[in-house]
């Protein structure tokens, strides 16, 4: 057991997600209201929903961000307090709302609108030379949404490992659509990066997410790309391993790919083990809306993870 305080601290955004499915979902201006099936207010952030899904797996967790001074805030505050991730470091700024997400979702697609708020608030200065020194690990998700985190996170990725901890990264989407060079520094300093394939293809200049493994591998210790229902690719220097997604009755499937990074930097005792942990924990939080409601605990997720339906097809 590590004598550092958390196996894991995240550096990320805070912001509900508002969530609304129907089959047919199509929003019409015009002072129209439409009914839909199903609706929740939940946790959202993807570092957030990691940071959930970790504690959840039994990982000492703690969460370094930004929260307004308003309702919104106080929610998400409380959620992670009650999902067992400490909130000890994050702040609140008085002069800026907590963000907040709308999610449109058809269940297996899903539109989303997002108001900033407190997501840019996030410097590189929040991170603290005690928190990294008290962390295993420092992750860090949708840094083109924490434009006040990016230009910093190479620099605090480097006093992560000068501290001894490891980092890990999920780049999430590019709202620009540009997946520029401002990412790129940040890289040399990723001991674990995982994008899904069409963050891979983009960032690696590569057509198909298997070219864009092997390119991004060639640069960075472990990278796994998350394939969606198809389950996901891995590579660690000359191992590579593949793991289809279990059947699951999936409700809806915002932030799976979160829950996939928890159970990746949970891990197992190979990569392939990492990568059956990771796609089962993304699969079975598809169970409820939202991303937290339905994820495992660990004894749920081995349990799946460890069954022939895992194996790559």
């Amino acid at each position: 057991m590590s004598e550092r305080r958390f196996d894991l601290l995240v550096a990320g955004e805070l912001n509900p997600d508002v969530i609304v499915v129907s089959d047919d979902l199509e929003p019409e201006f015009g002072q129209v209201e439409r009914l839909v099936d199903r609706g929740a207010l939940t946790v959202g952030g993807s570092g957030a929903i990691v940071a959930c899904g970790a504690a959840r797996l039994g990982m000492r967790t703690a969460f370094v961000g930004v929260v307004g001074d308003d309702a919104q805030g106080s929610f998400m505050l409380d959620a992670l307090s009650r999902r067992g991730v400490d909130v000890g470091w994050c702040r609140t700024d008085r002069e800026r709302p907590t963000g907040l997400t709308v999610i449109l979702s058809r269940g297996d697609d899903r539109a989303m609108l997002t108001a900033p708020g407190t997501m840019a608030a996030l410097t590189a200065d929040d991170v603290s030379a005690e928190m990294l020194a008290a962390s295993d690990r420092l992750h860090v998700a949708s840094p083109y949404l924490q434009t006040g985190l990016l230009p910093g996170l190479a620099g605090v990725f480097s006093r992560a490992r000068e501290a001894g901890a490891t980092t890990s990264l999920d780049p999430g989407w590019d709202p620009s659509g540009r997946f520029g060079a401002s990412l790129d520094a940040a890289l040399d300093h990723t001991d674990v990066f995982l994008p899904n394939a069409a963050e891979a293809t983009r960032l690696s200049g590569r057509d198909d997410p298997v070219a864009a493994l092997a390119a991004l591998a060639d640069r960075i210790g472990t990278v796994a790309v998350k394939l969606g229902p198809e389950g996901a690719i891995a590579r660690r220097g000359d191992e590579t391993a593949r793991a289809a997604a279990p059947p699951v009755d999936a409700v809806e499937d915002t932030g799976a790919g979160d829950s996939f990074a928890a159970g990746f930097l949970r891990g197992g005792a190979s990569l392939e083990q990492t990568l059956r942990l990771a796609v089962t924990c993304g699969s079975l939080s598809t169970r409820a809306l939202g991303g937290v409601d339905a994820q495992p605990d660990l004894d749920e997720a081995l349990g799946v993870a460890r069954t022939p339906a895992m194996e790559a097809r």
